[in-house]
């Protein structure tokens, strides 16, 4: 009997043992904030975990953040705007592999009324180079994120450096933030389309300058590898690499915020060449 009743209690803990040890390991996503301003995580993330059973924290930064926390193996996997520090962030042996999912675009935005003048211009940076010529006040997120790596990339083909001047403001903050700091002082400022259409009737803002080749925001997926951070949970960072490129999700990705915009927020990519 009492044989029975060891046997029983063995198989009793190894029962309860079971599930932990198959339960899928969580992962942490390191994303730029406009996935998740604009609501698009909100759609994705459940449907990951209803798939796969592998639980998401997420951590919307600004691409130069996210990229950073992969860098110190701090995060699983990132989702990312900003190429050129991509592929920095890869030649430096942090990431094992980093795939095409997604692109908008940027949008030039200010009031309404246009005092600049600057609506309709198809140069963004000719746009800049009028704001800056009017001393009109710009609005940047200077926070190393993939919107704020494009902005300079536009001061720089229009030949300018804003830093220090009066009418550049600086706010250190993420997309939403910026755009509601820019409502409220009636300034001008560069935005990722999808989060400026989430927030729009909140802010009173109209896109002036658009559809200018450099401003095209391209999104990718990157594994951080675990083969350099042996903390970093690699198979769960496939898991959801894998997820983004799948066929279900791209047609999610193409569909999200017709109904409510009138137009998708995103355009998915995967499978082409960039």
């Amino acid at each position: 009997m009492n044989n029975l009743l060891r046997s029983l209690l063995a198989w009793s803990v190894l029962a309860l043992a079971l599930p932990a040890a198959a339960a899928p390991r969580g992962i942490i996503l390191a994303t730029t904030t406009s996935t998740q301003d604009s609501g698009l995580l909100d759609v994705l993330i459940p449907m990951f975990q209803r798939q796969t059973g592998i639980t998401v924290k997420t951590i919307a930064v600004g691409s130069g953040q996210a990229l950073a926390m992969g860098a110190r193996g701090e995060a699983d996997v990132l989702l990312s705007h900003s190429p050129d520090a991509e592929k920095k962030f890869m030649a430096e042996g942090h990431g094992s592999r980093r795939r095409l999912v997604m692109h908008n675009d940027f949008v030039v935005l200010g009031p309404p009324a246009d005092p600049a003048g600057i609506r309709g211009v198809k140069s963004a940076p000719e746009a800049f180079k009028l704001l800056a010529a009017q001393g009109r006040l710009f609005v940047s997120r200077s926070d190393n994120s993939g919107t704020h790596a494009q902005e300079q990339k536009l001061w720089k083909a229009a030949g300018l450096d804003p830093a220090g001047r009066g009418w550049y403001l600086q706010t250190g903050l993420g997309m939403g933030q910026t755009l509601n700091v820019a409502a409220e002082k009636r300034g001008y400022t560069l935005s990722d389309r999808a989060t400026f259409l989430a927030m729009q009737k909140t802010l009173g803002m109209a896109i002036l300058c658009q559809g200018d080749p450099t401003l095209l925001n391209i999104y990718h997926v990157i594994e951080v590898d675990p083969a350099r951070f042996p903390k970093v949970n690699g198979p769960g960072g496939t898991a959801f690499a894998e997820f983004m490129l799948a066929p279900a999700t791209q047609e999610t990705i193409r569909t999200f915020g017709v109904e409510k915009y009138g137009s998708p927020l995103f355009f998915p990519d995967a499978g082409k060449q960039e």
